[in-house]
């Protein structure tokens, strides 16, 4: 595991930033992890205190994780912060196995919950030559207090709106918006002006 102190700003590492067992990070000269002032960052957190699942974090170069209030990644993740992107953690937690792929910029909101199995990616990773104006990598932005269900795919150029919940299963391929409830493949709203807690 690489020792990220000198890459963390305002706080000391022993109050900020946790790994658990099983957890690898494997950080480039240039890449860089700021945990902000009064937060903490559990990467690799368990429910037992045996778990034999494994997480990966890699922040590739020039690079960066930014953490501005106390966050989760539960074990079994897989995290890839990939050349020159951003990845943005509010506050809320990751539930087991989550992959998480950052390309160029996924901003996750404050207070957000999202379950197992969930995979995250900004990019397609490979170029559809055939269609006009194709982008292969666009930003992601989930809100604040968005509820993601188990076996969730947000993929590229997705904005989730401010306490929206996406159903179990769904696959996100559009925006959704704020206080909306969304579900299936491709995921559309099936109810608006929809709370949770």
């Amino acid at each position: 595991m690489m020792n990220v102190a000198l890459h963390l700003e305002k706080i000391r590492l022993e109050e900020a930033y946790y790994t658990f067992e099983n957890a690898y990070i494997e950080m480039k000269k240039s890449g860089t992890i700021t945990i902000n002032e009064n937060a903490k960052f559990l990467f690799n957190h368990s429910w037992l205190k045996k778990d034999p699942a494994k997480s990966v974090l890699v922040v590739s170069e020039h690079a960066s994780l930014e953490v501005y209030g106390n966050f989760k990644i539960f074990s079994g993740a897989t995290v890839y912060v990939n050349r020159n992107a951003k990845l943005t953690l509010g506050s809320g937690y990751i539930n087991n196995n989550v992959t998480l792929h950052c390309f160029e910029k996924i901003d996750i909101g404050e207070d957000v919950a999202i379950a197992d199995n969930v995979t995250i990616r900004d990019s397609d990773n490979h170029r559809i030559t055939s269609e006009e104006n194709y982008k292969m990598t666009q930003p992601i932005t989930i809100g604040n207090h968005v509820w993601i269900g188990i076996n969730v795919t947000i993929l590229k150029g997705v904005r989730i709106g401010d306490g929206a919940i996406i159903a179990a299963g769904a696959i996100v391929t559009r925006d959704v918006p704020p206080g909306c409830l969304a579900a299936g493949v491709p995921a559309r709203v099936i109810k608006t002006n929809i709370s949770w807690e």
